[in-house]
């Protein structure tokens, strides 16, 4: 079943130009990039993207980091692509990711992992709509 799926590409990614590079794996992968763009996340932008971590210890530091500079988010449409795009990017923490994984090759912390992407349909509903309008998503 083709499906849309919502990625970002966290700060340090695109300070480490590595942009471009992460985008190819998914499309090499088969995946289709139907929006796209550069922004520049306010604290309260960011914290609604991660409201699900709302009252862990880490919350405040990862609005912080992902408020801390331009990323790059993405709406990308493919055959079963929440799955696909998960299993791309690997476990959370880099170091338990494994070589090929987007995390593994250049994620350099848990926080720092390079990449966010949605784990479940309904999330990828939601984070899409908090950052593109419909008009926005190509198909």
């Amino acid at each position: 079943m083709v499906q849309r799926t919502f990625i970002m590409l966290k700060p340090g990614a695109v300070e480490r130009r590595l942009v471009g590079r992460i985008l190819a794996r998914i499309e090499g992968e088969g995946m289709s990039i139907v929006a796209l763009k550069v922004v520049k996340l306010e604290r309260e932008s960011a914290g609604r993207l991660y409201e699900m971590h709302k009252g862990k210890l880490f919350f405040r530091d990862l609005v912080d980091y992902v408020a801390s500079g331009p990323v790059v988010a993405a709406v990308v449409e493919g055959v079963d692509a929440v799955r696909a795009v998960r299993r791309m990017c690997g476990v959370t923490d880099p170091s338990k990711a494994g070589e090929g994984t987007i995390r593994g090759d250049f994620g350099v912390s848990i926080m720092k992992n390079a990449i966010h992407a949605v784990d479940t349909a309904e999330s990828a509903e939601r984070e899409i709509a908090l950052f593109f309008g419909p008009d926005e998503i190509i198909s």
